[in-house]
């Protein structure tokens, strides 16, 4: 199958990389408005950026018309977010945030979520998850022509995690049992783990070498 982009309408491009690029992170993004009004949104456009300084990028679509999201607006207004991390015991309340709440309705408020507070920005993380980035807005990357993507980039500033996941400075990946995105309306676990060193080029490079 050879798909040209040209050819393909915005739902077709929309389905191709949902399905194909997956499984995809997601960002419970906490944010507020310049009145401290409390949004509360996932986003599956959302990955590392940096390490030093440490940076996670977040991408918002823009509704139509090119009008920004509630979370796109409140993070250029006050420069402050928070990422919460979505696992196994949060996501039915993760789903439940990303129906089309109006702007000026919150939706911590609307769904009775507990709120508490970060220990850098003004921005409350949520209770209901266990690892949290409290981030800085670094940089807004208009995308598209008109635009139509928020790609938001945000320096983290300080970092929540609960005691029973880290273990000797490493998150384990059990007892955090994440939740991912995939298309449509489906969501994936953890499933088998496995390891595959690094190779060093100079241990690959000799054992190429070696007669056979």
């Amino acid at each position: 199958m050879e798909l040209s982009m040209a050819q393909l309408e915005r739902q077709e491009k929309y389905k191709l990389l949902i399905g194909c690029i997956v499984p995809r992170p997601i960002a419970w993004v906490t944010s507020a408005d310049e009145s401290g009004l409390v949004n509360a949104a996932p986003f599956s456009y959302f990955n590392v950026a940096s390490i030093e300084p440490m940076m996670v990028s977040v991408a918002v679509m823009r509704k139509p018309g090119g009008i920004r999201k509630d979370t796109a607006r409140n993070i250029a207004a006050t420069g402050e977010f928070v990422v919460n991390m979505v696992d196994v015991h949060n996501v039915d309340a993760v789903n439940q945030t990303s129906a089309d709440y109006p702007p000026e309705v919150s939706e911590v408020t609307a769904l009775g979520l507990g709120l508490q507070p970060s220990a850098s920005v003004r921005v409350p993380r949520l209770a209901a998850s266990r690892i949290h980035f409290e981030c800085r807005l670094h940089q807004i990357v208009e995308l598209g022509s008109p635009t139509t993507s928020d790609l938001i980039i945000g320096e983290v500033v300080h970092v929540h995690v609960a005691d029973e996941l880290y273990e000797h400075g490493r998150i384990d990946p059990r007892a955090f049992d994440p939740v991912s995105r995939m298309a449509g309306h489906t969501y994936a676990t953890l499933g088998e783990l496995f390891d595959r060193p690094r190779p060093v080029y100079e241990e690959a490079v000799s054992k190429d070498k070696k007669p056979s």
